[in-house]
């Protein structure tokens, strides 16, 4: 069996844990106001989401459900390594919707970096929450900044994942590279948690919704032996690369510190295929907005899920279907 079969087995798992606060009577998806059909046939779809622990997977098992208990299709959520990962296994036919940092989603048609001379035939469903670029150091580290991290063991992302393409470019951007000035620990998110507390990480970049379960675990396990870094002042190098990235604060109630932290962010959206029919783009996009609430009792990013802005997914192309629905 494909590796990526397995991992949708363990995303069915997460459906399941988060069925209690997505549950509810399938209700028919209403037709838009012009234009096709805005009802998903029958049928099944997988979603690639990222870690275990991160909020993709967490916000996608409860959108599986969601899909599951008010449409035809039947949904499952897929644990992955996250964004460049997602992408290039949903073009393959892996996965039918993705995950996606949006400035990955725009490398991807855009066919720069990971996908270098390969644009990729990927369309939105919609914009999604903010990721938050979170910095987090052990106060003995000696880092205060991301140049700080020259010859430090920093966990920059699984492989494949929009965290390792955002961590590369901050370190880029501080005057290091990323393949020689730093100890790059390429791990997953719950291998990171557990590098943090016995030490043998000095430091990690994470991108994702706040809270993160995994980032709350290390806050908590490890409190003032740790503590999240400002990295606000590489926006505008960031900005020349995609103009996509913005400054927001991490409160600091979110982990218990002290006080807020700025830091980098950058949207999410929700991908398919350009091929994905027409009905049911429209039937999912309406049916995240319709049962908003739903995903918000699965992980409090989803309240950041906003209508009015759910077509800014530039220079990916809005899909027709969900384009009908957002304006039905």
């Amino acid at each position: 069996m494909r590796s990526w079969m397995l991992k949708v087995a363990v995303g069915t798992i997460a459906v399941g844990l988060v069925a209690a606060g997505c549950g509810g009577k399938r209700d028919a998806i209403p037709s838009a106001a012009s234009g096709g059909s805005c009802e998903a046939a029958e049928g099944r779809i997988t979603i690639a989401t990222g870690n275990a622990g991160g909020v993709y997977f967490v916000v996608g098992g409860g959108l599986a459900q969601v899909i599951s208990a008010n449409t035809k299709l039947k949904a499952t959520a897929a644990e992955t390594g996250a964004s460049v990962q997602n992408i290039q296994q949903l073009v393959a036919g892996d996965y039918d919707v993705a995950f996606s940092l949006a400035d990955t989603a725009a490398d991807a048609v855009n066919g720069k970096d990971a996908f270098d001379g390969k644009p990729q035939k990927i369309q939105a469903l919609t914009r999604l929450y903010p990721n938050y670029t979170q910095v987090l150091v052990r106060t003995d580290s000696g880092i205060n900044s991301i140049a700080d991290m020259r010859g430090k063991r920093i966990s920059t992302g699984s492989p494949k994942s929009g965290t390792e393409v955002i961590a590369n470019r901050l370190l880029t951007a501080a005057g290091l590279d990323p393949a020689v000035d730093v100890q790059a620990q390429r791990l997953d998110l719950t291998k990171t948690a557990d590098g943090m507390k016995d030490g043998s990480v000095d430091g990690l970049v994470w991108s994702g919704g706040l809270p993160t379960a995994q980032m709350t675990d290390i806050t908590t396990s490890l409190k003032d032996k740790v503590k999240l870094i400002d990295i606000s002042g590489q926006l505008d190098a960031l900005k020349k690369i995609n103009p996509v990235y913005d400054v927001a604060p991490i409160p600091a109630a979110t982990y218990g510190m002290a006080a807020d932290v700025k830091t980098i962010v950058v949207p999410n959206v929700l991908l398919v295929r350009e091929d994905f029919p027409a009905a049911n783009a429209c039937a999912l996009t309406t049916l995240l907005y319709d049962k908003k609430a739903d995903l918000e009792k699965v992980h409090p990013a989803a309240k950041d899920i906003a209508k009015d802005r759910a077509a800014e997914t530039s220079p990916v192309p809005l899909h027709p279907g969900s384009k009908q629905a957002l304006e039905g």
